[in-house]
């Protein structure tokens, strides 16, 4: 997950993990958000077990392999971070439909964001710009607005595993154009 968990930089937890229990408590002012995997009963499980996967017989068990991503704009319109950077990669598959991008990225995770905090997470500023395509219902990709942060991009999804020296993997790449100061001049001239 490329996302600022400064607060977490210390702790053992995922960063898919951290970043949401941090994103809540900062946004949303619930300090007891937790993953379920550390604190099975907080009042704020924000990352849960996903409901098929098996608790019981770990190996073989998690959602495994390519799986699809529908990416869509922000509520009012505009292009999320990740719909520009995906589409600006000519060395990355991108199918275009009518009102949504898809990429296909590479999963390995038995948790995911609690669906039915999500609302309640986008409403205070936490867009879920990517979520999964075969459902809808798995949060794929969230962004805060740029207004916020200048690159606040998070995957649920591993991007490393397709990424190469030559041809980073677009969430790297943002990164990387946001770290030396060109992440605008990119959007811009790719908006």
């Amino acid at each position: 997950m490329l996302i600022n968990v400064s607060n977490h930089r210390e702790s053992k937890q995922d960063a898919p993990q951290a970043a949401k229990e941090y994103d809540t408590t900062k946004l949303l002012g619930w300090s007891s958000a937790n993953s379920t995997e550390f604190d099975k009963s907080s009042p704020h499980p924000v990352v849960i077990f996903m409901p098929e996967i098996d608790k019981e017989n770990m190996g073989g068990t998690m959602r495994l392999g390519a799986r699809d991503t529908a990416i869509s704009k922000f509520p009012d319109g505009t292009k999320s971070i990740s719909e520009i950077i995906y589409t600006s990669c000519p060395w990355f598959d991108v199918i275009k439909e009518e009102n949504v991008l898809r990429v296909s990225e590479r999963h390995r995770h038995r948790y995911e964001v609690n669906p039915e905090l999500v609302e309640e997470i986008s409403s205070h500023g936490l867009t879920f710009v990517g979520k999964d395509y075969e459902t809808g219902s798995r949060m794929e990709i969230a962004e805060l607005s740029r207004t916020i942060h200048p690159y606040y991009v998070g995957c649920q999804y591993h991007p490393e595993f397709l990424s190469r020296p030559q041809r980073p993997s677009p969430p790297f790449l943002g990164l990387l154009l946001a770290a030396c100061s060109k992440l605008d001049d990119f959007l811009e001239k790719n908006s």
